[in-house]
């Protein structure tokens, strides 16, 4: 089978590679759609991925299944968590894999075939696109509507969401259709005029007037609530000072390290920070439920290419001349 190779330094190759064989409990997927996301750019600009990539939003069809799957079927159509559970805890019960203590995360999924625990696997019905069902079980609307959950309360007006990548615009598309205010922030002018499409009410170039601008949009008070979706210190600044007094700070960007003063960014004006990392695995019926009630999740997909075209792909995607990007092998 055909599966990418990041070589790293922004470089790729479609090599043959042994087609999966599914161990006890698992399945094998034939790959209709993966798509490409930002945490995916550390490793292609970078040193790359050790036999293999970083490929970890997929949907497709069972095609081989391991010892011991009864709730599977070869020729169904499923979508993927990445992260999974040990599937004997109580949190994975539950279907917070991503709080178990034994979870691991599954990538390779650039490929025309990848293997993944079979308790990873979410049905997917028959009259939901492929392009559509790669956003429901993936990054593009899981990281989006984790914050949704935790930002419920009625009384928030107005988001700022700080970053357009696709996870960002994801956060546009979603609280711009429950009916709050977005304010889209980016350094990218294709990802503004794209937050506008998708629903933000203003978007803003980041600049040093940005904070000033925030206040003046808000009756110099601030956003309710400030989205960070950018890998960058200075977005994690720029959250801050873009909420309101008594606000919340949402991190979805990935960052190793960031400067924080607690009596400055927290004690003195009542912040409440939350971290949201990708989604549960029992969420997906309910996003499944919010597409269904008219959430346009295939708005976000810009850009689909064959896996021969990665190159072109990844690059465009680098660069912010993208939406979600797919890959078809």
């Amino acid at each position: 089978m055909k599966t990418l190779e990041m070589l790293g330094n922004a470089m790729l190759r479609v090599i043959d590679a042994e087609t999966p064989v599914p161990n006890a409990g698992e399945a094998v997927i034939r790959t209709a759609a993966s798509a490409i996301c930002g945490s995916e750019m550390y490793r292609y600009r970078g040193d790359g991925v050790v036999r293999g990539n970083s490929g970890h939003e997929a949907v497709g069809t069972v095609v081989a299944l391991g010892d011991g799957v009864s709730k599977l079927t070869v020729g169904q159509r499923v979508g993927v968590s990445a992260v999974v559970g040990c599937g004997d805890c109580r949190e994975c019960e539950a279907g917070r894999y991503t709080w178990c203590d034994n979870n691991k995360t599954y990538s390779q999924m650039h490929a025309e075939q990848f293997v993944i625990p079979a308790h990873a696997c979410n049905l997917l019905p028959d009259d939901v696109p492929w392009e559509d069902a790669a956003l429901l079980t993936g990054d593009g609307l899981g990281v989006p509507y984790h914050t949704y959950k935790r930002t419920k309360d009625p009384a928030i007006g107005t988001v700022a969401v700080i970053g357009l990548g696709p996870i960002g615009l994801g956060n546009v598309l979603l609280q711009s259709h429950i009916g709050r205010r977005v304010i889209g922030v980016d350094i990218v002018d294709y990802r503004l005029r794209l937050a506008r499409q998708l629903g933000a009410d203003v978007v803003i170039k980041s600049d040093e007037t940005l904070i000033e601008q925030i206040r003046e949009l808000t009756d110099g008070i601030g956003a309710d609530v400030a989205v960070m979706c950018a890998g960058r210190a200075e977005a994690v600044a720029d959250a801050f000072l873009a909420a309101r007094k008594g606000g919340t700070v949402v991190f979805n960007g990935e960052l190793n390290q960031a400067v924080l003063a607690p009596s400055r960014d927290f004690n003195r004006r009542d912040i409440t920070a939350i971290g949201c990392w990708y989604y549960h695995f029992h969420d997906f019926q309910d996003m499944l439920a919010l597409y269904r009630n008219g959430l346009d999740i295939g708005k976000l997909i810009t850009h689909q290419f064959p896996l021969g075209e990665a190159d072109t792909a990844f690059d465009l995607f680098s660069r912010g001349l993208t939406g979600k990007v797919l890959l078809r092998p």
